[in-house]
C-alpha cells in the first residue's frame, strides 16, 4: 500500500461535476459496411436489482446546438446488455460505426439493436479503426484499466463502466499518467449515481451553499443474488464488495467534489463453501463489508456494501450538514432552492436504467467531446469514488485497521 499523496491534475477539481445546462441535440466478424443505422429493437436487461428504468420524458427543455457526429465505437455486450443501453445509437450527434464483443452470437446481437452493420472480433482489431473516434467500454471490470489505456493510446477518446479499476490502486494509478500524458482526449466513467435523482439534487443544493459544512454522509449498495450475476470468466464470483464502490462513494464524491481521506472497515464473513477460509480466486471471505470514511473536510461517511442480504436493493444516500440534510428530501435553513430538474437528453433518446441515468451520461459524454470540456467523473473523480474501496478491503482483511487513501485532485 502506497503512503498517503497529493497527485495534481487539475486545480479546479471543485467543478468536477458541474455540468452543462444545456442538452445536445439530441466486435466480431468485420464486415463490408462502414456506418451504422439508428437502433431498429430495443435491448431488453435482465431483471436486477438496481436496473429500475425511469418512465420520464427526459427531452422537455432540450435545445440542439451542433450538427456534428462523434463517430462512437460499442464494446461488450454481456448479461447487463450495457453497451446498448446507454442510448448511442439514438443519440442525433452519434454514429455507432462499429460494435464489438468476443462472443460472436452476443456481436451479432449487438448490431442488430444498434442498427450497425460493421462488427470487430475484438477490441484490438477495433482501435484498428481510424473511423472511430470515441469508445465506449461495457466490459468486464477487471479490463476497464488496461482497455482504457489502449483505447486513449490509439487516440481515441474513451467511457466506460464502473468501476475505474479493479482491486488494484496501480493499475488506477497508470491510467491516471496515460490520461494526463493524452490530454486532448476525453476519459469519463459512467457512475450511474451521479445521475439519479437523489444525487443530482443533493449535488445542486450543495453547489448553491443549502448544506454548509458536511458532517455526516452515507452511501448504500445493497445488491442481493441469489446465484450470484453471471459474468466474463466469473469475475463477479466471490469479489470483495468493496471493490465495486461507486454506485455509493457517488453519494460523498459526487455530491461535494471532496475526497475519502482514512477507512476503517469491517466485514461480516459468509458462512458458504465459496467463501469459506477466502476459498475463492480472490481469497475473500466477505458478502458484506461497512465502512467508516473520514472525508476532507474533517466529516465522516459510512459506506455499506452487501451481496447476500436480501430484501431491498438500493444503490441510495444520505448527507447531513450544518444547514441542511437530505434523506429522499432537502430540510435545512436555505429556503429558496435552486432548480432540481435534471438536465434534459434529446428527444427520442430513453432516461435507461439505474434510475434514469443511462441516457443523461451517454449525453454527457458527447456533449463533453464536442464543446471540448472536462466531462462529468473525469479521472479524478473516477479514482476518488474506486480507490477508497479497495482500501477499505484491505482494512477489513486486517480486522477494520484505520489506513491512509491515497489523495488525487
Amino acid at each position: 500500500m502506497k503512503k498517503n499523496k497529493i497527485i495534481s491534475l487539475d486545480s479546479n477539481r471543485r467543478e468536477f461535476l458541474k455540468l452543462s445546462g444545456l442538452g445536445l441535440g439530441a466486435s466480431m466478424m468485420g464486415l463490408s459496411q462502414f456506418s451504422c443505422s439508428p437502433k431498429t429493437e430495443e435491448a431488453k436487461l435482465p431483471e436486477i436489482q438496481g436496473f429500475e428504468r425511469s418512465e420520464e420524458d427526459p427531452s422537455e427543455g432540450w435545445v440542439p446546438f451542433s450538427d456534428r457526429k462523434v463517430r462512437v465505437g460499442l464494446v461488450g455486450y454481456g448479461v447487463c446488455k450495457f453497451a446498448a443501453d446507454f442510448g448511442f445509437q439514438n443519440h442525433p450527434n452519434v454514429e455507432v460505426v462499429a460494435v464489438s464483443d468476443l462472443f460472436p452470437d452476443r456481436c451479432a446481437e449487438l448490431a442488430k439493436v444498434t442498427g450497425c452493420n460493421k462488427t470487430y472480433a475484438s477490441l484490438a482489431e477495433l482501435l484498428k479503426d481510424d473511423n472511430i473516434e470515441a469508445v465506449f467500454l461495457a466490459t468486464d471490470a477487471p479490463s476497464h484499466a488496461k482497455q482504457c489505456m489502449e483505447v486513449l493510446k490509439h487516440g481515441k477518446h474513451v467511457a466506460v463502466a464502473v468501476p475505474a479499476a479493479f482491486g488494484s490502486i496501480e493499475e488506477g494509478e497508470e491510467l491516471l499518467e496515460v490520461v494526463r500524458n493524452n490530454k486532448g482526449l476525453k476519459y469519463m466513467m459512467f457512475e450511474t449515481s451521479c445521475f439519479r435523482q437523489d444525487l443530482y439534487e443533493m449535488k445542486t443544493i450543495y453547489e448553491a451553499g443549502g448544506f454548509g459544512e458536511v458532517v455526516y454522509s452515507e452511501g448504500e449498495y445493497w445488491h442481493y443474488s441469489a446465484e450470484g450475476i453471471d459474468s466474463y470468466k466469473k469475475w463477479r464470483d466471490q469479489s470483495p464488495p468493496q471493490w465495486y464502490p461507486t454506485h455509493n462513494t457517488a453519494y460523498y464524491v459526487g455530491v461535494t467534489g471532496g475526497t475519502f481521506t482514512e477507512v476503517s472497515c469491517l466485514g461480516r464473513p459468509n458462512l458458504s463453501e465459496k467463501y469459506v477460509n477466502g476459498n475463492n480466486q480472490y481469497k475473500n471471505p466477505f458478502a458484506t463489508e461497512i465502512a467508516f470514511f473520514k472525508t476532507n473536510n474533517g466529516g465522516i461517511s459510512r459506506q455499506s456494501l452487501s451481496s447476500d442480504t436480501p430484501g431491498h436493493g438500493a444503490e441510495a444516500g444520505r448527507l447531513r450538514g450544518t444547514r441542511g440534510s437530505y434523506n429522499g428530501i432537502y430540510e435545512g435553513l436555505e429556503k429558496s432552492l435552486p432548480n432540481l430538474k435534471r438536465p434534459p437528453i434529446p428527444p427520442g433518446v430513453p432516461a435507461g436504467g439505474h434510475g434514469g441515468s443511462h441516457g443523461r451520461l451517454m449525453n454527457e459524454f458527447i456533449v463533453s467531446i464536442i464543446e471540448d470540456r472536462k466531462p462529468l467523473v473525469d479521472i479524478i473523480a473516477a479514482l476518488n469514488m474506486t480507490v477508497p474501496g479497495i482500501v477499505a478491503h484491505q482494512s477489513a482483511m486486517k480486522g477494520g485497521e484505520w489506513l491512509k487513501i491515497p489523495q488525487y485532485s
